[in-house]
């Protein structure tokens, strides 16, 4: 143990004496130009993953660990990846005899949440809009959602009226259909291409290597699984605080499911309209339907869950400065729910109109806010997975620790 301590605390020189880092060059692997200055969220990482490296307690709870064995030194890239390789399970933090209160403060999870945001701040396109992630919070993503909701409820005030004769759910009598496809469709698509060219530049940068159909088909297993939501045994995170839970990752399957079977429902209504002819609306047993309230009752759970446990979380859990962005897109996740029940409730009544005016200004948020939100942190994951399940088969010239 004292020959373990040693090493730690040479780890411990490597950035100074504590949490408070300062900007210092280190070399980038690879092709990449041979000096980058870390920040100091980056900085503490690197020195975190340097003490972890000479402990290796926690190899076993997540692929960041065994990651990290293949390395000496922790370059920008590596840091990127790494910290978006982290799931936040928590299980290190509470397992690390060295986090706080002892000298060292390792606390991997919040330092790993940091450079997260970073991250997504650094890669995102256009480059300008990047500080959006730092005020993206729940003030501004309700205010927006009110906002376009309220412009909406305008508009349908001037074309005749909040309350009608029931017009049996016919939605295209209160918005042509043309206008919403395109308004919408715009906008999800432009949200799509940023997240696209920022997790794009992320993979160049993190130089993963040729992906094998193994590899792929292992790190879209863990996705689709939340394999690392585990803790690495099977138990669960840990969140308020050392009990284990598997509700974080039950409720996470709940939001991304429910997200999933409404988005599938909005391409199968596509289907129907542009191939087949059928117009909307269609019967409460159609499939689009169907799909859609699937899809919105599991994006009630989920959301409200997750809200739920980010309440509840210990602050030495990821950043509480991230706290207003994630409970942000949350909210707007399970507003887009509510409202969306409540119209196919109310789409034979005489607010009907009223009911899609504030869906659609709750949906026109989501998708404004998406490239720039917590939406991100579920595509920059997979991508690190991916090169997870790339780099791991690829052999180990460290020879330092198992994969």
């Amino acid at each position: 143990m004292k020959q373990l301590e040693a090493l730690a605390r040479e780890a411990q020189s490597f950035s100074g004496s504590g949490p408070a880092m300062t900007e210092q060059t280190i070399q980038w692997h690879g092709s990449k130009p041979q000096s980058a200055a870390l920040t100091d969220n980056e900085a503490e990482v690197a020195r975190v993953m340097q003490i972890c490296n000479a402990c290796r307690y926690c190899e076993g709870f997540c692929a960041v660990f065994p990651a990290m064995t293949r390395r000496l030194e922790f370059g920008k890239a590596d840091i990127n990846y790494l910290a978006n390789l982290c799931h936040n399970c928590g299980a290190c933090l509470h397992a690390c005899q060295y986090a706080p209160p002892h000298e060292f403060a390792v606390n991997v999870p919040q330092a790993m949440a940091r450079v997260r945001m970073q991250t997504y701040t650094d890669y995102a396109w256009p480059a300008a809009l990047g500080s959006l992630y730092k005020r993206n919070g729940l003030a501004l993503s309700l205010a927006t959602a009110a906002g376009l909701a309220l412009f909406l409820v305008l508009a349908v005030l001037t074309g005749g009226g909040l309350f009608h004769e029931p017009m049996a759910g016919n939605f295209y009598a209160v918005f042509p259909h043309n206008t919403l496809a395109l308004l919408f469709g715009a906008v999800f698509g432009l949200a799509m291409l940023a997240l696209a060219v920022g997790v794009t530049r992320f993979w160049r940068d993190v130089s993963p290597g040729a992906a094998s159909g193994a590899a792929v088909t292992e790190a879209a297993h863990d996705a689709l699984r939340l394999r690392y939501l585990d803790g690495g045994h099977g138990k669960g995170c840990n969140n308020a605080d050392d009990a284990f839970t598997l509700w974080r990752r039950r409720f996470h399957h709940f939001t991304f499911y429910g997200f999933m079977l409404c988005f599938a429902a909005t391409c199968v209504a596509t289907l129907y309209h542009y191939l087949l002819g059928w117009q909307a609306p269609y019967p409460l047993l159609s499939a689009p339907v169907l799909l859609g309230t699937a899809g919105g009752i599991g994006l009630l759970i989920g959301p409200a869950g997750l809200l739920w446990l980010n309440l509840k979380r210990h602050p030495l859990q990821g950043d509480a400065a991230q706290k207003p962005m994630d409970r942000g897109f949350i909210a707007l996740l399970f507003l887009t729910s509510a409202t969306g029940l409540a119209l196919l409730a109310g789409r034979d009544g005489g607010a009907m109109a009223l009911l899609l005016a504030i869906h659609l200004g709750v949906v026109m948020a989501l998708f404004l806010t998406l490239p720039y939100g917590k939406f991100a942190h579920g595509i920059y994951r997979s991508a690190a997975l991916l090169k997870w399940a790339i780099e791991k088969r690829q052999p180990n010239k460290l020879q330092l620790g198992s994969d």
